[in-house]
């Protein structure tokens, strides 16, 4: 059971005319006046809290809503941890760029490759260089073949306005899909050899 803390009725803020009770063990106890299912969550020192306000009655449960949040939000950190959050690096080249500065940018890109994230590649053109178009392409083109170990193109070179770029994504697991060993094919036993003495 998950409830939005932000939109929780508890004890007093419940306004229906009667509610179906569960206690702290998920039994049905019954539908009951508020105030009256307050006084038994109040008798053993838990709340009582609308787990279900668009029921007819709204169900409420009575429990340890200060437990109950600082277990879901115990739960929500876990998760957090577990998940990769993917993030997008951007490289930027020239058309201009010289043997150096480009083997500089191309180790950048592998290194963020390396790390898990994408890689968006871009070369901005200014003034006349829009007229060198072509020559963007050839450098992106020499980055895809020079990264193709570690990535793999998401989305080949595309121009928009004045800028090209491309977004190549890390490799790790489509090489882990395609060096999966298949599995052998189980051995089927020979057949039983029939006795001598049942052959007709």
């Amino acid at each position: 059971m998950v409830i939005d803390k932000r939109f929780i009725r508890t004890n007093e803020r419940i306004r229906a005319r009667e509610i179906r009770v569960i206690d702290d063990e998920g039994g049905q106890i019954g539908i009951l006046p508020p105030y009256e299912a307050l006084k038994m969550a109040r008798e053993r020192n838990l709340d009582l809290v609308e787990i279900s306000p668009t029921a007819q009655p709204p169900v409420c449960r009575i429990m340890d809503y200060g437990k109950y949040l600082y277990q879901q939000e115990k739960k929500e950190r876990e998760a957090k941890k577990h998940q990769k959050v993917i993030v997008v690096k951007e490289v930027k080249f020239r058309i201009n760029v010289d043997d150096h500065d480009y083997e500089t940018k191309k180790n950048h890109v592998l290194r963020f490759l390396e790390e898990g994230d994408k890689v968006k590649a871009t070369i901005f053109f200014r003034g006349r260089e829009m007229t060198r178009t072509g020559l963007g392409r050839e450098i992106l083109e020499r980055l895809i073949k020079d990264v193709d170990e570690k990535g793999i193109v998401e989305f080949r070179p595309r121009q928009e306005g004045n800028t090209l770029h491309l977004i190549l994504a890390p490799k790790k697991v489509e090489q882990q899909k395609q060096s999966k060993p298949a599995a052998p094919k189980p051995q089927q036993p020979p057949p039983p050899q029939q006795s001598r003495a049942n052959q007709v």
